[in-house]
């Protein structure tokens, strides 16, 4: 199997790209735009086809390059149901299988960091979005978040998952590229709770600013802007 991590320094976003095997079909979770241009540098290295592209969420700190690939790629563009991007082909629902040859992700339906998040279960490892992640969880202030959901989420679906289940997030700010299920029960601090209402009290009490140019980067993620679009706005 072929599994490469990317990351983007200025939003600290990692991006997924997963294949069985060279000269087969490729699929890409959480894309950055300004790195499109290196996902395609791999893939055509590796002799790969990208048929399928995947957004855990909204993103409201980057701008996804979910369809600049289709675009350059023709690739499906596939999020939850409940996203409210207008460019999307393929519209996922709880417990719903991706397959792309020998590789297959369940869906898993996260709500709480926003109203759209999912995050895609894969054999040994899940991939959490900005819903779990290590040594934290995803704000819930915006996007229709709610504190409560994240709590479900978190300790009735994904902390579900085998112990030794790799936990990779969409997004550290502390030099970790990966967790698992058993170091989040044991070390997370926000999972140190005895009720929901009192997860719901620490995200309430974080008082964090908002991701910079997130009132350009939700809507313009929702309409799916190209490198295209970008270049005519600048």
């Amino acid at each position: 199997m072929i599994f490469n991590q990317f990351f983007d320094n200025a939003s600290s976003t990692f991006t997924y790209l997963i294949s069985s095997g060279k000269g087969r079909e490729a699929l890409i979770i959480d894309p950055v735009i300004e790195k499109t241009d290196e996902y395609l540098k791999l893939l055509n290295k590796l002799d790969l086809k990208l048929v399928k592209v995947v957004d855990t969420h909204i993103h409201a700190d980057h701008i996804s390059g979910l369809n600049e690939l289709a675009k350059q790629t023709g690739c499906a563009k596939i999020m939850g149901e409940q996203s409210a991007s207008e460019v999307i082909d393929i519209r996922v629902k709880d417990n719903e299988k991706i397959k792309i040859e020998n590789i297959e992700l369940i869906s898993i339906y996260t709500p709480g960091h926003t109203d759209c998040s999912y995050s895609f279960f894969m054999k040994d490892r899940v991939f959490t979005g900005d819903t779990l992640l290590i040594n934290g969880t995803g704000r819930t202030d915006f996007q229709n978040g709610n504190s409560y959901d994240s709590y479900d989420s978190i300790f009735k679906k994904i902390l579900k998952l085998p112990e030794k289940t790799l936990v990779y997030p969409a997004h550290d700010y502390n030099g970790k590229t990966y967790s698992t299920i058993e170091n989040e029960k044991n070390n997370n601090p926000r999972l140190k709770v005895k009720s929901a209402d009192e997860y719901a009290e620490i995200m309430k009490n974080l008082k964090l600013s908002n991701p910079k140019m997130m009132d350009f980067f939700v809507p313009a993620n929702k309409k799916g802007l190209t490198i295209k679009d970008l270049d005519f706005q600048k």
